[in-house]
């Protein structure tokens, strides 16, 4: 078998901490503006319809959640006073202050961001499906941050084979793995992509403010959020983006360019979510 490999560099990110209060910090990691090919090639690996055609973006400046938000952040987020629904303070399956929430629909996703802002006197809210792939990628080509292929070592997802024969723990010339059947600790692999993101692949599958669209047709190019323009204002009823793959996912959902969706009102502990924050970059 060919040797798998595994691009490492060290970098430097500019960052910014949020405290949320009793020791517990937020750390907001500098995104700089740029362009990038969202979507796929025709010849990668194992990709869904979904992800054509590719069409170039580009993205202003932002700040992004270096981890999905954890059960702690969650808990001292969802202390602080209600702006438009109630929040479960201990939502997640899987318990660990450091691992990431879950069990948290796009709704409660939206409040968290909302108590946030309200708090610090800063915008935060949930990215745009094409400032995740941005961010995810930063400034790679690959199916994945880290390269071609993607192993156990590095992320946290399904790498062994169903017995059916129904899907493959391993990903191109890369490794099968484990399977942990459950979350990880936010960052406990070790491994940042070149803007200093942590868990971009696998863990937890992330909520984006974006509705779902069947492919690309008429996206937009400012790198904003797609939403439906209708009169329906419950936005528990819309189908919602998610990105990133989970624990409990085979290898092809944690590529930079896949794109999954859930109705919104979804609880699962399969799904989490990061915090974006667009205020300008102060030195």
């Amino acid at each position: 078998m060919p040797k798998t490999v595994i691009k490492r560099s060290r970098r430097t990110a500019k960052y910014f901490i949020e405290d949320l209060g009793s020791g517990i910090e937020l750390e907001m990691v500098l995104i700089p503006g740029g362009s990038f090919l969202m979507g796929s090639p025709e010849d990668e690996p194992e990709r869904y319809s979904n992800e054509s055609l590719q069409h170039e973006v580009t993205i202003q400046p932002f700040c992004m959640g270096k981890y999905p938000v954890t059960q702690a952040q969650w808990k001292a987020v969802a202390s602080l006073p209600q702006v438009n629904r109630e929040l479960d303070a201990d939502p997640s399956r899987f318990k660990g202050e450091n691992h990431p929430v879950e069990q948290v629909s796009w709704s409660y996703a939206v409040e968290f961001c909302d108590r946030l802002s309200s708090h610090t006197k800063r915008l935060y809210r949930l990215p745009s499906e094409a400032e995740w792939e941005y961010a995810c990628r930063a400034g790679t080509t690959t199916p994945f941050h880290f390269g071609e292929t993607i192993t156990t070592d590095l992320a946290n997802y399904d790498g062994t084979d169903d017995k059916e024969g129904k899907w493959s723990g391993s990903y191109g010339q890369g490794p099968k793995g484990i399977y942990r059947e459950q979350t990880t600790p936010v960052g406990s692999f070790g491994v940042a992509n070149a803007f200093g993101l942590y868990d971009m692949h696998g863990n937890v599958w992330e909520w984006c403010a974006d509705h779902w669209h069947d492919n690309y047709e008429g996206a937009p190019k400012d790198g904003s959020a797609w939403q439906n323009n209708d009169n329906d204002n419950d936005n528990d009823n819309q189908n919602s983006l998610l990105r990133g793959g989970s624990w409990d996912y085979n290898p092809p959902y944690c590529r930079s360019a896949c794109r999954h969706y859930v109705d919104a009102g979804v609880r699962s502990n399969g799904i989490g979510f990061r915090v974006v924050c667009a205020a300008a970059w102060t030195e």
